[in-house]
């Protein structure tokens, strides 16, 4: 099923001895424990090992840039200081964090690296131009660097100086192993899947599903559809909502949706009963509905039991799964349940199951899942506006194969 990237990787060139930036996704969630500041999830580090030990054995010196939450200024406690040790506990070896992304300090820590080493420089986004794609700031990156290596799929849908920018002052830019694995992986699903194809759908928004539905439409064969997105077209059915969340913009996408489903050859799947609470809390009154109309005072916070056996079942028996988007409240206990059936239902299949990143990626790993699916993404925005179809800066930016045929 993977479909072709088309553009050089890493294991297309040759590293020994050059000086290698590769722009990872190591925006991990922090925490403080015993007064020191640590990693809590290491996901994203883990998948960006794979790149950096190829490139350290082929003696490259490594250099990697990431960002990490959004700082305003300098904010010290979004300095990655603790994911450079993390990623140093991962690797074996002392990764240093440099002072800054680019600048006289960094290039003389550059200049000391022998090859094999890891050096991290610090917040990309500390620096202003980052998010601007600044092509100042961009080439005295450049100058750190005699090849670019971009593995960081959950940003490479933003055209950023770490992202795009820097590509413009390099020789060589190319896809890490991770990144060609996401941009592959989720291609394929669209391009070439096996059938059956049934995609699981969940979340507050159409508005933020409603091309991915269009896209899934021309090719799945069917779309199961819950969180409380499924409301606007609960709505847009003439059915009483209650005080469940309803996306008012998302009615009439909804409503378009149904109409255009008639027609596509593909199943769009409501939940036929769902889990209600008086409010949005885990100690709220809490009950069965048989039936979708929800009563005045109450709100819609997960699918349904049968729902959740039916979305169950058609998941174990597809060839191709993509899930996005959780089926309910499931940060509140009483109302996990449609997720988790469907997270064990992921991880029961036998087909090829991929997971979009966002809160589901975060279900399923709470769950204990993360392990047991086919892939799990690394970015919920970059893998959406994938397979939206949808050109991603930091990958169109890189080295293509055709050019490097021509060559």
């Amino acid at each position: 099923m993977p479909a072709e990237l088309g553009k050089l990787t890493v294991r297309d060139i040759d590293v020994r001895g050059k000086r290698v930036l590769v722009r990872a996704d190591l925006n991990a969630p922090l925490k403080e424990v015993d007064g020191s500041v640590v990693v809590s999830d290491d996901a994203r580090i883990r998948a960006s090992v794979p790149t950096i030990e190829l490139l350290r054995e082929g003696g490259a010196k490594v250099i990697v840039s990431s960002h990490l939450g959004r700082p305003k200024d300098q904010n010290p406690k979004l300095s990655l200081a603790p994911v450079a040790e993390h990623l140093g506990g991962l690797l074996g070896v002392e990764v240093p964090l440099a002072p800054g992304l680019v600048g006289e300090a960094v290039e003389a820590l550059v200049d000391g690296l022998n090859e094999g080493d890891v050096l991290m420089l610090e917040n990309s986004r500390y620096e202003e131009g980052e998010t601007k794609n600044d092509p100042v700031l961009a080439e005295q990156l450049a100058r750190l660097a005699d090849i670019y290596v971009d593995d960081a799929f959950g940003a490479c849908h933003r055209a950023h100086v770490t992202t795009e920018g820097v590509t413009k002052f390099v020789d060589t830019s190319v896809a890490g192993l991770l990144l060609e694995r996401e941009v592959t992986t989720l291609r394929g699903i669209v391009e070439s899947p096996e059938h059956p194809l049934v995609v699981v759908l969940g979340g507050a928004k159409v508005s933020d599903k409603v091309a991915v539905i269009d896209s899934f439409l021309k090719v799945a064969d069917s779309i199961l559809i819950g969180g409380a997105m499924c409301f606007s077209f609960f709505t847009a059915q003439g059915h009483a909502t209650g005080n469940s969340l309803v996306e008012e913009a998302g009615v009439e996408l909804a409503r378009k949706a149904l109409e255009d489903a008639k027609s596509s050859g593909c199943e769009l799947v409501l939940p036929t009963d769902l889990k209600l609470g008086r409010e949005f809390s885990a100690d709220t009154d809490a009950m069965d509905l048989e039936g979708v109309d929800v009563p005045d005072g109450w709100m819609g916070l997960d699918i349904g039991p049968a729902s959740a056996a039916s979305y169950a079942e058609a998941v174990k028996s597809a060839k191709t799964v993509f899930w996005n988007g959780p089926m309910g409240a499931f940060e509140l206990e009483p109302f996990a349940a449609g997720t988790r059936t469907v997270a064990q239902a992921m991880a029961d299949a036998t087909g090829v199951t991929v997971v979009g990143g966002g809160d589901s990626a975060a279900a399923i790993a709470e769950f204990g899942f993360a392990d047991d699916v086919t892939h799990l993404s690394t970015g919920g925005g970059a893998a959406l506006e994938l397979i939206e179809g949808k050109l991603l800066p930091g990958v169109d930016a890189l080295d293509s194969t055709e050019e490097a045929d021509r060559g």
